[in-house]
């Protein structure tokens, strides 16, 4: 990191700590050359690990792409879209890893695109739970009905 008074590149943490709900981390410097103290942002990296194994960073855009594939022909706004794609970032970055199972992350898709869409919704969920069947539809509504009551 370089010193932004002296342009030395070596300095030391003083202090480091989890900001903007862990998604980023602060570093308080002091550079060793004039003893100039700077605070550094950088964002932590969140990693998907693929079921092949294959690791790749988080991609919102690549997230809202998949989602907008189930939102297509349906009245979904890109800014819902990536509304979306900021609370399922939010929800997984709360689970304090910095590596994620795919899986995870399409868990935490479902229940906000749900409330955004049930269309779209029902068409995500097909995918993502390998729907075989018109019965895998049939089950799937039922227990959205079954939620939507015992939300109320």
């Amino acid at each position: 990191m370089f010193c932004p008074f002296c342009h030395n590149e070596q300095s030391r943490v003083t202090d480091s700590r989890l900001v903007e709900a862990g998604s980023a981390i602060r570093r308080r410097r002091e550079c060793t050359e004039c003893g100039g103290r700077f605070t550094t942002v950088e964002k932590a990296v969140l990693t998907v690990v693929k079921r092949n194994g294959v690791s790749e960073p988080f991609d919102r855009d690549k997230l809202i792409v998949g989602v907008r594939r189930a939102c297509q022909g349906r009245d979904v706004s890109d800014d819902a879209l990536k509304r979306l794609a900021q609370e399922v970032e939010e929800t997984v970055r709360a689970q304090g890893s910095s590596q994620v199972p795919a899986h995870e992350i399409g868990l935490a898709v479902l229940e906000p695109l749900r409330a955004l869409d049930e269309v779209a919704y029902l068409r995500f969920a097909s995918v993502y739970k390998s729907f075989e069947s018109a019965d895998d539809f049939e089950s799937e509504i039922r227990l959205m009905r079954r939620r939507d009551r015992e939300d109320f």
